[in-house]
């Protein structure tokens, strides 16, 4: 579990289930909650930069509406029930945040801001600069919009992709289960617990169990192995540990099962570097290729020239002086405004496009050196 520690992983996704943060009177479980906010405010003083996502809102709801089967009975119950459940959860988070002196914010996402690229940026780039800003970011499915046809359906897979938007070193999925045993530890009082899975294949799927153990949730073991596939494919680490203890992160060491990524975060960007067809590219001065190598976005004033129609969130190659393709990344700008802001200084954007402009013409985040 040191994999985890704030020194070996520098940002982090906790996700948190409906079954440890909400009992069954569905009431918040302040006490134990609170144990879980000084934990994390450990780890954000020893640098560590860590976004939440939580479950819990269609409980808390279900029970102010007063709604049959925790909120579930329909997709419309769900929907009220998710609404009027947010704002008390968030509201419990941002409250117990604040008296450790941290401060959260809320991010309400759907599977389709995840799967558009352009939506994607969207997230990604607010993540960052949440996360930079020292900011705790609490996160839940939008589940008062959300269908069956468009959404997660439960908050691990939602974490994991929220570790690969975030540019996340590890996921902790915080669980009314203490990790992935070798049959079904409710029924097989001789399971034994997997510590470590190295390789996550169909011997390690077939020990999956689907149910939720509390009844509260939606997400059981077989979503657990998917968000893992999810992130470990991302270069970050998953781990499953139990919720049902106070202070669980300060407990970590204790048990549970880690997924391990065997790439390193440079993983991530791999796919970026080839079997994608390129849109466009932009030329830029030496100066930006040293700004480059040395890890930085590619920031307006270093581009000289751009080439091809492309849009926001479409692949792009950026091109050094001498002609040889230094990086390929994802525009954040389309080609129209990115030919506008060529060249131009950061402090001129906004003059020249009406409107507040991005950091970058393409993030570090989302560029893959050659």
């Amino acid at each position: 579990m040191t994999l985890f520690a704030p020194a070996a992983c520098p940002r982090l996704i906790v996700k948190v289930g409906s079954a440890l943060l909400v009992d069954r009177e569905g009431q918040v479980r302040r006490d134990w909650l609170a144990g879980l906010v000084a934990d994390l405010t450990e780890r954000v003083q020893a640098g560590q930069q860590i976004a939440i996502v939580s479950s819990g809102a269609i409980a808390l709801g279900a029970r102010r509406l007063k709604l049959p089967k925790g909120g579930r009975a329909s997709l419309e119950d769900a929907q009220a029930a998710a609404a009027t459940g947010q704002i008390a959860l968030s509201g419990v988070w941002a409250e117990l945040l604040h008296a450790q002196g941290l401060t959260a914010a809320q991010i309400l996402v759907t599977l389709d801001d995840l799967e558009d690229r352009r939506r994607y940026l969207n997230v990604s780039a607010t993540l960052d600069r949440l996360l930079k800003l020292g900011v705790v970011p609490v996160i839940n499915e939008n589940d008062s919009v959300a269908t069956e046809e468009i959404r997660f359906g439960d908050n691990d897979r939602l974490a994991a992709r929220v570790a690969s938007a975030a540019g996340a070193d590890g996921v902790i999925l915080l669980s009314d289960v203490d990790g992935l045993y070798d049959s079904n530890p409710t029924t097989n009082p001789g399971a034994t617990l997997i510590p470590l899975v190295e390789k996550l294949d169909a011997r390690i799927e077939a020990m999956a169990d689907s149910g939720s153990a509390s009844g509260m949730g939606s997400g059981g073991m077989v979503s657990k192995i998917e968000a893992a596939r999810i992130a470990i494919s991302a270069g970050a680490h998953l781990a499953i540990a139990t919720g049902k203890v106070d202070h669980p992160l300060a407990r970590l060491a204790e048990g549970g099962t880690i997924f391990l990524a065997k790439q390193n975060a440079r993983a991530r960007k791999a796919w970026l570097r080839g079997g994608l067809t390129a849109k466009g590219m932009i030329h830029i001065d030496a100066g930006a290729v040293n700004a480059l190598k040395q890890g930085r976005s590619l920031l307006s004033a270093g581009a000289t020239r751009v080439e091809g129609r492309f849009a926001r969130g479409d692949l792009i190659v950026v091109v050094g002086p001498d002609g040889t393709q230094l990086a390929r990344g994802l525009a954040e700008y389309d080609h129209s405004d990115a030919h506008r802001i060529t060249g131009k200084r950061s402090e001129e954007l906004a003059d020249i496009l009406g409107y507040a402009p991005r950091a970058a013409l393409v993030h570090r985040s989302h560029m893959a050196l050659l």
